[in-house]
Order: C-alpha cells, then structure tokens, then sequence
C-alpha cells in the first residue's frame, strides 16, 4: 500500500468515527436530551437519526428520493452515467453542467449506491434538524457542485456520486456545533474534537481527494451560517 493510499484510508477513518460522533452530539442537543456522552456508540448515533427522521427533514427525504429514483433510472437507462457524470475536458468543452448532473448518478455502481444513498439519510437528517431546511439544501448543492467543479478542473476528472455533497454536509455540521456549542448546550470540552472534521477536509484536498473539498466547502459554509442559524429550546424544530 502507497503512502498516498494510506493517506486516504486513514483520513476516512477519521472522517467516518469522529462524524459519528459529532452526528450523536448535534441530533442530541438539537433534541430532547443535553447533549451525547463522549464516546457515543452506535445505540445513541441510531436513536438520534431515528429522532431526527421522526421529524420529518423535508430536504433531506426529497434529496433522497430524487437519488433513489436516480439510482434506478441509472440501471434502466445505461446510457444515464455517461451522459451525466464527469466527463475529462467537459470544462473545456463547454460542459459546465455536469459539475452538478454529477451529483445525481453514483459512477461506482451498487457498492457507491448503497454507501451514499444511506449516509444522505443519515447525515441530512441530523444536520437538517440543527441546520434546518434551506441551509440543509444550500449546502448541499453549493458544496457538492464545488467539488465536482475542483474535479473537473484536474482531481478527478472522470465520475459522479453525492458523497462529495454529504461530506459537505458533515463539515458544516461540525462547524455549527463548534460555533454554537454553548448556544446548543455542548461545551468546547466536548466539542474540541470536530476540529478533526475541517483538519481531515484539508488533508484530503492535500492529496487531490474531491472529498476534502465537499468537507473544506461545507466547513466554510458552516461558519457563514452559524451566525444565522438560531437555536431553539429542545426538542423545538429547527429555525428555517
């Protein structure tokens, strides 16, 4: 295994753990409940997104339809991944939408399908219950076609997927509970951590990885938004 390879592995396992966590503190101070315990295990991390699904995240479930129903139309249409996804020299040729068609196919078939479709879910829904709905989207978008535009642009000019736009959502995640913390009842003690989310975002972008700039995008946005995002008394949806 290549040191870049080792890079990569090692920046995801940080991404995937310290994500968990941060998914069980925000879905835990966003809810009935002040906060997760450090440490959370996959019991909190589930009965939070359970939590935040039981509230019904309008963005988040149209996102994941709209991907569903693009997931099967990929398979009956074979021609769909092609016509849509990133495609080298497509800046060049003039082919700026595919920065954002990218998003609707996953290139890697089943095995991306059944990784990204799911983490949508998962991370949208919490993040929409702290973000709420229009953030949620904005992010989502904004950070996903940058990053498919920084592919285009040389990373990784051939392609598709939304995880890019999930990691986008992950970043401003983190970010929102750091800024926020007190507001959402969370210390930096407990919060310290998430650094480890933008610190990840920009080693991936050290190695080219179109990951780290969904993480890096969402991370920027997240510390434009904070500022807007206003905080409710728990178990009060999210501030739109």
């Amino acid at each position: 295994m290549s040191p870049h390879e080792i890079g990569l592995y090692a920046s995801a396992a940080v991404v995937v753990s310290v994500g968990l966590q941060a998914l069980a503190l925000a879905g835990s101070a966003a809810g009935p409940g002040a906060g997760a315990p450090a440490g959370a295990g996959p019991g909190e991390v589930l009965a939070v997104v359970r939590a935040a699904l039981a509230r019904r995240p309008r963005a988040t479930l149209a996102l994941f339809a709209l991907m569903a129903v693009m997931a099967v139309l990929q398979y009956a249409v074979p021609t769909l991944v092609d016509d849509l996804m990133r495609q080298p020299g497509a800046l060049s040729d003039g082919q700026w939408w595919r920065a954002g068609t990218a998003l609707l196919v996953q290139s890697s078939g089943i095995a991306q399908i059944a990784m990204n479709l799911p983490a949508l879910l998962v991370v949208g829904a919490v993040a929409e219950s702290v973000l709420g709905w229009w953030r949620t989207l904005a992010v989502f978008l904004a950070s996903g076609v940058l990053a498919h535009v920084v592919s285009l642009a040389g990373w990784s000019p051939r392609g598709g997927g939304d995880s890019v736009a999930v990691c986008g959502l992950l970043g401003a995640l983190a970010v929102t509970c750091l800024l926020r913390g007190s507001a959402l009842g969370l210390t930096f003690k407990r919060t310290w951590y998430l650094l480890l989310i933008p610190a990840a975002g920009l080693f991936l972008c050290a190695l080219r990885n179109n990951h780290g700039a969904g993480l890096v995008a969402g991370c920027l946005l997240g510390l434009v938004l904070a500022a807007g995002t206003r905080t409710r008394p728990s178990g009060q949806p999210a501030a739109v």
